[in-house]
């Protein structure tokens, strides 16, 4: 349990760190937007380069990944019927679908999948399913349902390139697949610049919780308590049936993917919430709310099937 309890401190403390400097107000009326601009356009492009890059792209070819993309497309489903009858609306369903299935593999999975499962590469996969698959995909949705809707045809198709986030990943899978190597001069600057994307991101997220009323309350609660639900309980839920169900993975296997998939809503969705200024409420109460009753659910998970 121990590796549970410092994932969540950690970042605990970091928001905490946030929220201090937003009720000071040491980084002025703009801090937030900046912080988030800098995570969204230069930092997390980075990192994503960095890591795929260094990644080895053979885990894509795993049981653990089917039940991984499975788990996550049921989600995601769920929260975007939901959202289609409801009327939501494209960017807030979208928004919503993400916080109902995207995981927080990067800052709060590596030290869990470190402390508990005893590797942190078996996080890979779910990171790599996200950044190469998710995350182009939801973002050219959020870029289509805006401004770049009305351009022309081949604009649209072309958006993903335009994406900073979607061109660091896609990138990084280039230079993984190719086997190219990048000298030290080029890539650790680049390491330097990503180590920022999960500070700003946390530290932003810390600052928008000053002055706002409690999560769960307002126009959004209704898909806030959908997609928290579905994140907390639907997707690990899916994920044991699947892996343990359908592929018949046991034990170590088994404990990997439902810990995975028992993991909070991202982090940096809160992110693509505030760049694309739709549904930012959503995704803010549905990470605070998943992170904490993850807590708990990663607990039984681990007490269940370790």
């Amino acid at each position: 349990m121990q590796g549970v309890l410092t994932g969540f401190a950690v970042i605990a403390v970091v928001i905490a760190v946030g929220y201090a400097i937003g009720r000071r107000g040491y980084l002025g009326d703009q801090g937030r937007e900046v912080l988030t601009k800098l995570a969204f356009h230069v930092a997390s492009p980075a990192l994503l380069f960095t890591t795929l890059a260094q990644t080895d792209l053979s885990v894509i070819f795993s049981s653990r990944l089917l039940v991984t993309a499975l788990s996550t497309a049921a989600a995601a489903g769920v929260f975007i019927a939901v959202g289609a009858v409801r009327h939501w609306g494209v960017g807030r369903t979208t928004i919503g679908a993400l916080c109902s299935s995207y995981v927080n593999s990067g800052n709060l999975g590596i030290p869990i999948a470190v402390y508990v499962l005893g590797d942190a590469s078996l996080v890979a996969p779910v990171l790599l399913f996200q950044l190469v698959g998710v995350t182009p995909i939801a973002l050219t949705i959020l870029d289509l349902s805006g401004k770049g809707e009305k351009g022309p045809l081949w604009r649209r198709l072309l958006t993903p390139l335009r994406n900073p986030i979607a061109v660091g990943s896609l990138a990084g899978v280039a230079v993984s697949a190719t086997g190219l190597r990048i000298p030290a001069p080029v890539l650790d600057p680049l390491t330097l610049i990503g180590g920022m994307s999960v500070p700003a991101v946390l530290l932003a997220f810390g600052i928008s919780l000053c002055g706002s009323t409690m999560p769960g309350r307002g126009p959004d609660r209704h898909p806030v308590f959908l997609s928290v639900a579905l994140k907390s309980v639907g997707q690990p839920a899916a994920a044991w049936a699947l892996a343990a169900g359908v592929f018949g993975l046991r034990g170590a296997p088994l404990l990997d993917v439902v810990v995975t998939s028992a993991l909070p809503a991202a982090q940096n969705l809160y992110t693509y919430a505030s760049s694309y200024r739709v549904a930012e409420r959503l995704a803010r109460d549905s990470i605070l709310l998943s992170t904490v009753i993850s807590v708990p659910v990663l607990v039984v998970v681990a007490a269940l099937l370790g």
